[in-house]
């Protein structure tokens, strides 16, 4: 086991779930009980005899191990179990059932705030981390600068920390857990709090502390892309249980396209978001450049994105569109039919087709995904399935037989060349 990192053995969590109808919170007296006594008889019997209680696990049987220097990045729907299997791995919640074997220092940065004393400064949390890590202060010391600099918070060093904004809590959070040499790193989706440019400096740092300091390092995330490019391995969690466990590049396309079909998907009663009723998507198909439905399309011909949809009322701002991703979750482009002044002005109850055409030379041949989306931007998501369709581009060109090309896209562009007259000596200088 000593190149071991983590070692999880048919890992299982439970919680229990009241299922008291109108339970008021806040605590009881014996009158209360003794006055609701009758109430809950008659609500028991009303039951049959059915327990008031639910068993849900959060975690059934998961086992796997992580080699110490392995990067692996954890995914699944919310509500999968990420989270909690973090704050087991964390020591901050106990298994119902099962091992969780952890050899090395663990560093975390799950829920925001998570290890902070509000009442401290960032400056004393600082220290206090480093000591619950088992650092010594002069070790912590070493390590402050760097850490204050990356976090950006230099003029509320000396703020207490409750006063701080959940950007500046990961902030800090993160430049602690990165900072103050862990064996082990956990990271949760907490990074999604930051603005861009700190998500772009959270994943390099975890690409360095991975890469160049080979550390181990557990990184839950929605962001399919940064767990295909950071991970070498990875995890994905539905209901509570190990679905799919191998090279992060295969898991993410699995996962993307698990629920996916090809050519066309189709709803006969129309399917939008919960609580919405005046919009309904029908169909989503992609056709050749024939006109013919198919998932098979070659990249030298132009392919087309149809929608149908239905409005039940007259809408304003209403935009109908899609993303088309890779198979590892990267985004090649998003489009809307808003993209057009003609389509910006209200739009009446009826039913519609929103047609888009890709032009031919454009991608680079590989799978993608085709994710629909619709809504009053600013105002209402009225539709989102998700990726519902997949296609795969095959290479037709006449470079066919050339070396692969790098790039999502592969444009036809366009070239310009002059010749003049050179002396054979000019070139010789």
């Amino acid at each position: 086991m000593s190149d071991v990192a983590l070692f999880v053995e048919n890992l299982s969590k439970s919680f229990k779930i009241a299922h008291e109808g109108n339970r008021r919170g806040g605590y009881r007296t014996l009158r209360d009980d003794l006055i609701g006594l009758p109430r809950r008889l008659l609500a028991r019997l009303s039951r049959n005899g059915r327990s008031a209680v639910e068993i849900f696990w959060a975690l059934k049987d998961v086992s796997f191990q992580v080699e110490k220097g392995e990067v692996v990045g954890i995914i699944g729907r919310n509500g999968a179990g990420k989270s909690t299997l973090l704050k087991i791995l964390n020591r901050i919640t106990e298994p119902t059932s099962g091992t969780a074997e952890i050899y090395g220092r663990v560093g975390a940065l799950l829920e925001i705030g998570t290890g902070f004393h509000p009442e401290l400064t960032g400056r004393e949390n600082i220290f206090m981390n480093g000591a619950i890590l088992g650092m010594g202060r002069a070790e912590i010391r070493r390590k402050f600068d760097e850490i204050v600099a990356f976090a950006d918070i230099e003029k509320f060093l000396d703020t207490p920390v409750k006063r701080y904004s959940s950007g500046m809590y990961v902030r800090l959070a993160f430049a602690i857990a990165a900072h103050l040499d862990p064996e082990i790193l956990l990271i949760d989706e907490v990074l999604a709090v930051g603005d861009t440019e700190f998500q772009k400096k959270c994943l390099g740092k975890m690409e360095d502390v991975a890469t160049k300091e080979g550390r181990t390092v557990i990184f839950v995330s929605h962001n399919l892309g940064a767990i295909a490019q950071l991970c070498s391995n990875a995890i994905w969690l539905d209901a509570g249980e190990i679905r799919v466990t191998g090279k992060s590049s295969s898991v993410v396309a699995q996962y993307l396209t698990a629920n996916a079909r090809r050519g066309e998907i189709a709803w006969p009663n129309g399917t939008a978001n919960r609580h919405v009723d005046e919009f309904k998507l029908f169909a989503v198909r992609i056709r050749n450049a024939e006109g013919r439905v198919t998932s098979a399309l070659e990249n030298t011909k132009p392919f087309s994105i149809e929608i149908d949809y239905a409005i039940a009322k007259p809408l304003w701002n209403l935009r109908v569109g899609f993303s088309l991703m890779t198979s590892t979750g990267f985004c090649v482009f998003e489009t809307y039919d808003a993209d057009h002044p003609e389509f910006r002005s209200g739009r009446a109850p009826g039913h519609y087709t929103a047609r888009c055409q890709i032009p031919g030379q454009l991608l680079s041949p590989a799978t993608y995904l085709v994710s629909v989306n619709a809504g009053m931007p600013r105002n209402k998501n009225l539709c989102a399935p998700g990726n519902v369709l997949v296609l795969d581009v095959e290479d037709t060109s006449v470079r066919g037989s050339m070396p692969a090309r790098r790039g999502i896209i592969q444009p036809h562009l366009s070239w310009k060349q002059e010749a003049r007259h050179v002396r054979e000596t000019s070139l010789a200088h």
